[in-house]
């Protein structure tokens, strides 16, 4: 028997075979990969703001600040030109054969192998993109980039594939943590959503990565929370709402999640490639004329929504075309992530219910109503409701009053999708291609990311 490990598509089955401990080897790596995830954040971000600030002449304030502070030709031109730098980027990826590398198709069927330089590449390509006002997550980017340095030190030190798998995801929850100044959170991401078990031989790997991450993040990044919110007292209204929400949530989420898997088949080929994200942006940046709101990731349209910012009118508009548009830009071929885009219609639907509530029910502010949408929607499309829950805390710190509200319907919502059969955001995004072993026969990739380590024959 070799020391050869594998994830099984078992749901979090703890295998027979875990190693408890690891050799001085490989916690060095642990330490290097949080290193490079905290300083490849900062950059990246350091990149975003300079994008933002250059292309939409703004010095001070908010992204949707500076969008709103030019005319509405100023913003077609932006994003004709994000369609450009879009489409001759990713055809250039794509001549290297990595132009749609994700981590989750790292993680679950390529035994953790990322091309470095083709996925640093694509991660730079969707910061400046985002910065330019695509509505797509910036988290891609980061998740990218330190997932990929983690693929190479791993091959350089001859690490077995398990623990390469584990690294890789490692890497890209350390990423994420960076940026969002979310160590915990990101620790989840990697073991709940990305490696779909959480047992004590993971967590302290995922743990140091991420924390180490953060903190190597603050150089250049505050550590403060994303969001700023008011203290939201927890009432017997939002309980209840939260217990009708849940369900509704879980729709919605596998609504969305549908969507993306829908855009996902129609992404352009080789002929298409370079002119389909043009054409997109060039619609968002029409749109946005009468819409800022839609463009970019979406951080600025929740603080709004949970915060009580936006109109009835207002969020009915949104939550209809903010998913439409990123859904757009995902299937024209535009890079990005879809944590924040997923977040914030989230918050638009449970401000939109919430204020339909407040006439059933008056008395909580809508504000709290958005914020615990915003989690259950994230919880199921992510299928991971305790990652999800963690982050909106680490998010906004005064939403911890919220907790029971945010459980209730991040766990109905979870339900509801698992009972639909809906997969994860991150497993629609994939193309199904078989998985092959070492003796050429194909095996079924997992739908979902419910993996177990367990011992493997020689092979």
């Amino acid at each position: 028997m070799s020391d050869d490990h594998f994830f099984s598509p078992q749901p979090n089955v703890p295998g027979k075979g875990i190693v408890a401990s690891y050799r001085a080897g490989f916690w060095i790596l642990v330490v290097a990969i949080g290193v490079i995830a905290g300083l490849g954040g900062a950059l990246l971000m350091v990149l975003l703001r300079t994008v933002e600030h250059l292309a939409w002449s703004y010095r001070s304030g908010t992204f949707l600040d500076g969008v709103q502070g030019v005319s509405g030709l100023h913003r077609v031109v932006v994003l004709a030109a994000a369609g450009v730098i879009a489409g001759v980027g990713v055809v250039a990826l794509g001549r290297l054969r990595a132009g749609r590398a994700e981590v989750s198709s790292a993680v679950w069927q390529d035994d953790g192998r990322m091309a470095l330089a083709p996925s640093v590449g694509r991660g730079v390509l969707s910061i400046v993109v985002v910065g330019l006002g695509a509505s797509v997550g910036r988290e891609a980017a980061p998740q990218l980039t330190a997932a990929a340095a983690a693929s190479w030190l791993c091959e350089r030190a001859g690490v077995p594939h398990w623990q390469r798998r584990l690294l890789v995801a490692c890497g890209a929850g350390a990423g994420m943590a960076a940026v969002y100044n979310i160590p915990l959170g990101g620790a989840l991401f990697a073991l709940e959503v990305l490696l779909g078990t959480i047992t004590l031989p993971l967590v302290l790997p995922a743990l140091l990565a991420t924390t180490i991450a953060t903190a190597v993040a603050w150089i250049a990044l505050p550590d403060t929370s994303l969001y700023a919110i008011p203290t939201y007292a927890v009432s017997a209204s939002q309980i209840v709402w939260a217990v009708v929400l849940g369900p509704l949530a879980g729709l919605a989420a596998v609504a969305w999640v549908r969507l993306i898997a829908f855009v996902n088949g129609l992404r352009p080929g080789r002929r298409t490639r370079a002119i389909a994200p043009l054409v997109m942006l060039i619609a968002l940046g029409a749109l946005s004329i009468a819409y800022p709101q839609l463009l970019g990731n979406g951080k600025n349209t929740v603080q709004l929504a949970i915060t009580g910012g936006l109109g009835v009118s207002l969020l009915v508009a949104l939550v209809v075309l903010k998913p439409v548009v990123t859904a757009g830009c995902l299937g024209s071929g535009v890079p990005g992530g879809l944590f924040t885009p997923t977040l914030a219609y989230g918050a638009l639907f449970g401000g939109l219910l919430g204020h339909a509530w407040s006439v059933v029910w008056p008395g909580s502010p809508s504000g709290s109503y958005a914020l615990i949408g915003g989690g259950a929607v994230l919880a199921a499309a992510m299928q991971g409701p305790l990652a999800a829950i963690v982050m909106i805390v680490e998010l906004a710190h005064h939403s911890q009053t919220l907790m029971v509200p945010l459980l209730v319907a991040g766990t109905g919502a979870t339900v509801v999708a698992r009972k639909l059969g809906a997969p994860s955001i991150y497993s629609a995004r994939m193309r199904e291609r078989p998985k092959r072993r070492s003796d050429g026969v194909a095996v079924e990739s997992p739908a979902l990311p419910q993996l177990a380590l367990r011992r493997q024959p020689d092979r």
